[in-house]
């Protein structure tokens, strides 16, 4: 659906909030009688929320569920931290913050933490961090650090990201 006002994607955006969940087993839940929430939309019409409760979200974790071929966020996650410094990456596992709007979906953390276990090593402690205020925790913590005077000697341009790539960053940072 197209949502041509922002009103029309406020109203998408709570029903997402108040309706929506992430299963740890999406599966049985499918062959489940899922119980369906109403809605009541601003000019006073219901709307019945179905298996779209848990299924919206499924995407986050499975793309390929309307032909997207890209990854899950779980795969992107431990492919990032796969691609960090070994010495790192213990460290990592152990230290996911959850941030964003989508990670409010009942369910989220523990789902995430499921699928993760899946794919790090067996001996690596996982631990997941779900902040109050991580709707608004990436603007915050970018707003604090680019206050930060020794922050902005890390700045890499546009046209040094693109002559130079991530070695730009590495320049910069290490």
């Amino acid at each position: 659906a197209d949502f041509h006002t922002s009103a029309e994607f406020e109203v998408v955006r709570t029903i997402k909030e108040r309706a929506c969940y992430l299963s740890i087993n999406p599966q049985k839940d499918e062959a489940l009688e899922t119980e369906k929430v109403q809605y009541t939309l601003p000019d006073g019409s219901t709307l019945d929320v179905g298996p779209a409760r848990f299924r919206a979200p499924e995407l986050l974790f499975q793309p390929d569920l309307v032909g997207d071929e890209s990854e899950g966020l779980h795969e992107v996650l431990a492919f990032a931290i796969h691609k960090s410094d070994m010495d790192l990456r213990r460290t990592l596992f152990s230290n996911i913050v959850l941030s964003g709007g989508s990670t409010l979906f009942k369910g989220f953390g523990d789902r995430l933490l499921s699928e993760v276990k899946k794919l790090a090593p067996k001996d690596v402690k996982i631990k997941i961090s779900a902040p109050q205020e991580r709707l608004y925790s990436t603007w915050i913590g970018g707003s604090i650090l680019a206050s930060l005077d020794t922050f902005k000697k890390m700045w890499v341009s546009k046209k040094e990201y693109e002559e130079d790539g991530s070695r730009a960053i590495h320049r910069k940072t290490f």
